[in-house]
C-alpha cells in the first residue's frame, strides 16, 4: 500500500513536467498523510489542470464521506471492477505529484521507515482516481482521490510486497488518456529507484519538515 509520501519540488515546474499550468502554489510537504489535500493533475474542460484533492476517495454514491478515510488506495488488479472505483477508473483519472514515498520494513522487532525516490531525484506522478461527492442535504461538494497500487517490483520487494504505481510524463499522458492496458505494463516501466532509512519521527503524521527525509543509514540503489 501507500500511506505516506512527500512532494517538495517547485509546484509550477513539476506541474509543467506533466503538462499542466500551476494555478496555485503548493507548499512543500514531507509527510503527507491520508485525509490531507494533495496536488493532482487531471483533464479539465480547457485541458490539464492542477487541483487540490483530499486523499481518501469518496464514491459519488456514498451516503457518508467518512468512507473515504479507508479508501486511500485502489488495487490495480481489481480497480476496473470494484464498485467503489470502476466509474472513476473509466471517467475520472488523475496523477498525483510526488518526490518520494515511504514504506516500512520489519527489521528485528520493529519496523524501519524508508524513503523511496527516483534515482535521478526528479519528481514523478502517482497514478490515481478522483471523485466529486455532493452532500444531498447541504449541497456541499467534496473532491477526493485514491492512489493506484500494484505488486512490488524487484527493487521494492525487500521493503514491501506492494507499491504505488509510478508514472513518468509519457506514462502519465497514457494514464490520463484512459489506457486500458497500462496497468499490465507499468511496473516493468518504473524508472530506477533508490531508498534509504529515515528517522521514525515520520511515523507521526503531525511531524513535518525536510529533516524527515534525511538518511539515517546506507542508500540502497
Amino acid at each position: 500500500m501507500c500511506g505516506r509520501f512527500a512532494f517538495y519540488s517547485p509546484s509550477e515546474a513539476a506541474a509543467a513536467l506533466f503538462g499542466a499550468p500551476a494555478s496555485t502554489e503548493v507548499q512543500p510537504r514531507y509527510n503527507i498523510a491520508p485525509t490531507q489535500y494533495i496536488a493532482a493533475i487531471r483533464n479539465g474542460s480547457e485541458g490539464r489542470e492542477l487541483a487540490m484533492l483530499r486523499w481518501g476517495l469518496v464514491p459519488f454514491w456514498a451516503k457518508d464521506p467518512s468512507i473515504g478515510n479507508r479508501m486511500i488506495n485502489a488495487r490495480a488488479e481489481t480497480v476496473a471492477e470494484k464498485p467503489s472505483y470502476r466509474a472513476a477508473f473509466r471517467h475520472r483519472r488523475c496523477v498525483v505529484l510526488a518526490d518520494g514515498f515511504y514504506e516500512w520494513r520489519r527489521e528485528s522487532d520493529a519496523k524501519t521507515p524508508y524513503f523511496i525516490s527516483l534515482a535521478s531525484g526528479k519528481p514523478f506522478a502517482l497514478a490515481g482516481l478522483w471523485e466529486d461527492w455532493s452532500d444531498k442535504s447541504s449541497g456541499e461538494s467534496l473532491q477526493t482521490t485514491a492512489l493506484i497500487t500494484t505488486a512490488a517490483n524487484a527493487f521494492m520487494q525487500p521493503l514491501h510486497h506492494r507499491m504505488p504505481l509510478l508514472l513518468g510524463p509519457d506514462a502519465a499522458t497514457e494514464w490520463l488518456a484512459g489506457s486500458a492496458n497500462l496497468l499490465e505494463r507499468a511496473v516493468d516501466q518504473t524508472p530506477r529507484l533508490q531508498a534509504w532509512p529515515v528517522d521514525r519521527r515520520v511515523n507521526n503524521a503531525r511531524n513535518e519538515g525536510e529533516e524527515l527525509i534525511d538518511a539515517v543509514g546506507d542508500i540502497i540503489q
